[in-house]
């Protein structure tokens, strides 16, 4: 008996107990179904945040800070003149020039330049309303989720602004690219109270992410320089020169070990350094966390589907004792008979996979598809549910390798058969 014949054979003796083989392919499904949903919610998620790191920072960039040290014993910190303010409730030592020339020479270093906040007062256009403004910090390689337009140009001297989606309306644009090659008004307040106004183009308008395209709208380096300049305007020269981080890019082409030996550079000179993985570190822990629970409740029900193959192929064997019996005094070798009920296994566990696979994509896509126009409008990009060719193959081999494992059992018990006990049997 040939190979294809043993599959013919197979596939034919798959569908004698239509019943049963229906039941044992529902199992099947079932956990096909749930592994495959669960997977593409990961893909899914995995995709929207790997995007929205791009519209936080680069893969090749630090954000390096001095951790203050004046924590006394009882929790009151001792005065330090050199403290700046990093964030709304936390503060960092100064980085003065001689920190910054410090962190370019550390060996793995490409640049290392200080970070320059800027607090807009207000934003306008044509004359318009004025509203509220937030300028979110210039990181190199920065890639925000656009709109409409495209990325700012850290190497033009025009002073470019990539525009939160909220604007647009409130600012009188009909669209997102209504609003693209606009020039705004940007007022900024200096140390002696006095209020200033720079014009800049908008090149881009920014989807709402978890990088901030809510409210804060992106500069480019010129633009950055500009609004620090104006804003900087009656403060002391030696407080202009104290910043509270400052950005480190090293080659993108560092292995993690290299990243982490430079991390440990910064950290023997007493500086604390973050990654925008580290930013969003604990946000993927979770999520990973919670896929990969829906994922161990999804293997346990297919190995619930997997004694029902065993349950299967023992009843099929026990039902075709003589029929094998027959096989094996016609010539046909244990190994055959070993393939013949493997191949059962293998085929009952393809299309329960295949089946719970393709039922996963449809049902998927439309709940996505039903969520990203309602719930999850606002974040635009967000696809909840995603497949790939990859994952539901992978799904589908997992299954079908669940499946010829629970089907040794019963393949070996024929493999093992006696031909004349097995004649005899009734």
């Amino acid at each position: 008996m040939r190979a294809i014949d043993i599959v013919r054979s197979a596939i034919r003796a798959t569908f004698r107990s239509r019943l049963r083989t229906l039941l044992t392919v529902i199992a099947i499904f079932i956990g096909a179904f749930t592994l495959t949903i669960t997977n593409g919610l990961g893909t899914g998620i995995n995709a929207y945040i790997d995007d929205t790191v791009a519209s936080i920072g680069a893969d090749d960039v630090l954000t390096v800070s001095k951790t203050p040290d004046n924590v006394t014993d009882g929790g009151i910190r001792e005065y330090n003149p050199d403290l700046v303010a990093s964030g709304p409730h936390d503060e960092v030592e100064a980085l003065t020039p001689t920190d910054i020339e410090k962190l370019r020479g550390v060996d793995g270093v490409e640049s290392a330049d200080p970070q320059l906040p800027v607090a807009v007062d207000s934003i306008t256009y044509d004359g318009g309303k004025a509203y509220e403004f937030n300028m979110g910090s210039s990181v190199p390689g920065k890639a925000l989720q656009l709109a409409a337009g495209r990325q700012l140009d850290a190497d033009s001297n025009a002073f470019e602004l990539a525009l939160p989606v909220a604007y647009v309306d409130p600012l009188g644009f009909s669209d997102a690219k209504d609003a693209i090659d606009k020039e705004v008004a940007l007022a900024i307040t200096d140390a002696d109270g006095t209020q200033s106004i720079v014009t800049a183009v908008i090149v881009g308008v920014a989807e709402r992410s978890l990088g901030g395209g809510d409210g804060s709208g992106a500069a480019n380096d010129a633009l950055t320089t500009e609004l620090d300049k104006v804003q900087s305007i009656g403060v002391s020269q030696s407080d202009r020169e104290r910043h509270a981080q400052a950005t480190v890019v090293f080659d993108i082409q560092s292995t993690p070990a290299e990243v982490e030996k430079l991390r440990d550079a910064l950290t023997e000179l007493g500086y604390d350094s973050k990654t925008v993985d580290d930013e969003l570190g604990a946000f993927k822990s979770v999520i990973e966390g919670i896929i990969l629970t829906l994922n161990a409740f999804s293997v346990i029900a297919l190995l619930a589907a997997g004694f029902g193959v065993v349950n299967t192929l023992l009843t099929s064997v026990q039902e075709r004792t003589r029929e094998i019996g027959l096989m094996k005094a016609t010539g046909l070798s244990s190994r055959k008979v070993f393939g013949l009920f493997s191949t059962e296994a293998l085929f009952l566990g393809f299309l329960g996979s295949a089946l719970g696979s393709l039922g996963g994509i449809i049902i998927g896509n439309a709940v996505s598809g039903t969520l990203a126009t309602s719930l999850l409008g606002d974040l635009p990009g967000l696809t909840l549910i995603a497949f790939t060719p990859v994952s539901v193959l992978s799904v589908i081999v997992l299954v079908m390798g669940i499946a010829f494992l629970a089907g040794t059992l019963p393949a070996v018990r024929a493999a093992r058969q006696n031909p004349i006990d097995a004649l005899r049997y009734e």
